[in-house]
């Protein structure tokens, strides 16, 4: 059975690829025809939600097939009861045992390692650990040159070659835009504010650290996000971290999407705020939360709460979903709550100009109570940004710690910020940025449309450059990443803890700066590489119609 596919529409709107482009279609407006369901199978076509969207929303999650998930859960079986085995003999010396243990006149201290929290560790992901951290020796582009490591201890230690793969088709980095180069007018200006300021400032804004650049760069962001004011932070998962406790404490109310990245959990974990966690992207769930904090107030007093906060994403990096932000808007004002929106993935890749989420819905940015992003994907820099009333910004120069702490950002990565952020908005005298943003949406929606051609399960909305393909059982991780390196081509890959046990995955990251041959390249890799690890488990393939636009399918049920 499929989880249920959402598009939201209203009459008379043209599908558009990331905002970018239209075309004329049929009673669903939703790029899809599909086939009649099976009579066990139950697919929502389309939820309505009247005028609170503007344009076509289509997410898809298929559910996990029941036969691979009962062996995926054997498969963690046999993996766990092994890792026990290792265990027992690491202890009575028979194996080697070289993870991190406490010195022989320690054993009576307190555990400073906890054992049995590393036993995932020790056991599971040493098997496959060559398939992160790979060493690459180039700019982060469409394409990366990698050192070559090899192992002769099953992954827990590494020798290097000597040797460098070149060329390897880059499909994991957040270069949405491309604008991680080294060469090109960004390049040119970095270089020049190096020489001109250094490359670091020593100091925090609020001491000797608080260079014109950096002025300039906060006034730039406003005009981009098209609101009031903005601060910019030198690391993006601070600026959640640290400043969300600025905002809400004891008695506040944080109500936070189920997949929420890890740097809001801590920011809502460090405020000391009550904290309640509602599905992901489901409205009700998030409705049912509201009312029960504006029927109930806090627990035992049953005061009002200080302060609501909704937190959540703009794109979500493991999903590939993009929040309803038109609905979530609608209950935040319905219900007199805060709306805490953190745009990483969304900024520069969604919407017509790459203004993010709140463009691609056709939204006011002032709806937004606190408007996050950072400058790590889209920009090829480092460091995030919070965006809002001035009152906001004021407020948080003079109670964030990030803003009172932390070192600036450095001159050469705030230019890299300003020139990449002026070609995107058009005021450097060209169309490359709008281009960029454009050949973005044309690539997302390509490559996605192909690798549901193939039959390969692929979760998220259909405009996200995020494109998480399921793999699922434990063994596959590592050989999908090792696979793919054999045939030159970067990827990342996922498991637990940072997904589901069940729902591992290989995490596709588009780019503005991918060609069309070097997305055909990675397509027919992945095809092979499918066929091979049997990993097409999709029930719904999808077929072109020759009759319809290049990013138009339809589905057709496939015996299981």
């Amino acid at each position: 059975m499929e989880r249920p596919e959402r598009a939201a529409a209203v009459p008379g709107a043209q599908p558009r690829a990331n905002g970018c482009s239209g075309a004329a279609h049929g009673a669903l407006r939703n790029g899809y025809v599909r086939g009649l369901p099976a009579p066990d199978t139950q697919i929502n076509h389309i939820v309505h939600n009247g005028g609170l969207y503007k344009r076509p929303f289509n997410e898809a999650f298929e559910e996990t097939p029941m036969l691979v998930a009962v062996l995926t859960y054997v498969g963690y079986g046999v993996l766990t009861l092994f890792g026990y085995l290792r265990d027992f003999m690491r202890q009575w010396k028979i194996e080697k045992c070289q993870n991190a243990t406490e010195r022989e006149e320690q054993k009576d201290f307190v555990p400073l390692y906890q054992d049995f929290e590393n036993f995932y560790n020790r056991n599971l992901y040493m098997r496959i650990r060559d398939s992160w951290n790979r060493p690459i020796c180039s700019v982060p582009g469409a394409k990366v040159d990698m050192m070559e490591r090899v192992s002769h201890d099953y992954n827990w230690t590494f020798t290097y070659t000597g040797r460098v793969i070149k060329d390897i088709i880059n499909m994991g980095s957040y270069n949405y835009l491309g604008f991680a180069q080294k060469a090109g007018t960004c390049q040119e200006a970095a270089a020049k504010v190096l020489s001109q300021y250094g490359a670091g400032v020593c100091s925090t804004r609020q001491e000797m650290g608080n260079l014109d650049k950096h002025e300039e760069l906060e006034k730039l962001v406003a005009r981009f996000l098209g609101v009031e004011s903005a601060m910019a932070y030198g690391m993006g998962f601070a600026t959640n971290s640290m400043n969300i406790p600025a905002l809400v404490g004891k008695g506040c109310l944080i109500l936070s999407d189920e997949l929420n990245h890890a740097s809001l959990v801590l920011g809502a974990r460090l405020s000391g705020a009550t904290i309640r966690i509602f599905k992901h992207n489901n409205m009700q769930s998030l409705e049912k939360l509201l009312k029960d904090a504006i029927v109930h107030g806090q627990p035992r007093t049953r005061r009002p709460w200080k302060k609501i906060l909704i937190l959540v994403e703009g794109i979500y990096s493991m999903e590939g979903s993009i929040v309803r932000l038109p609905e979530v808007i609608a209950l935040k004002k319905k219900y007199k709550s805060y709306l805490y929106l953190d745009e990483a993935h969304s900024i520069g890749a969604l919407g017509p100009s790459g203004r993010g989420v709140v463009e691609y819905f056709g939204l006011s940015p002032e709806d937004v109570d606190v408007m996050m992003g950072t400058f790590t994907k889209s920009f090829g820099a480092a460091g995030g940004y919070i965006g809002g009333k001035k009152e906001l910004i004021d407020y948080l120069r003079t109670y964030s710690h990030s803003a009172v702490y932390a070192t600036s950002l450095s001159p050469p990565v705030v230019e890299q910020i300003i020139t990449s952020m002026k070609c995107i908005m058009g005021e450097d005298g060209t169309t490359v940025g709008k281009a960029r943003v454009q050949q973005l949406a044309e690539n997302t929606r390509y490559f996605r449309r192909r690798l549901k051609e193939m039959g390969f399960i692929i979760y998220g909305n259909e405009d996200s450059p995020v494109v998480p393909l399921m793999l699922y059982m434990p063994a596959k991780i590592g050989a999908f990443g090792r696979e793919m390196l054999k045939r030159n081509i970067g990827v990342v890959v996922v498991g637990f803890p940072a997904t589901p046990i069940i729902e591992s995955r290989a995490r596709f990251c588009l780019s503005a700066a991918h060609t069309k041959e070097m997305l055909d390249t990675a397509l027919k890799e992945i095809n092979e590489v499918g066929d091979l690890l049997q990993l097409k488990y999709s029930r719904h393939r999808l077929v072109p119609l020759l009759d319809r636009p290049f990013d138009e399918t339809t589905y057709e049920e496939t015996e299981d």
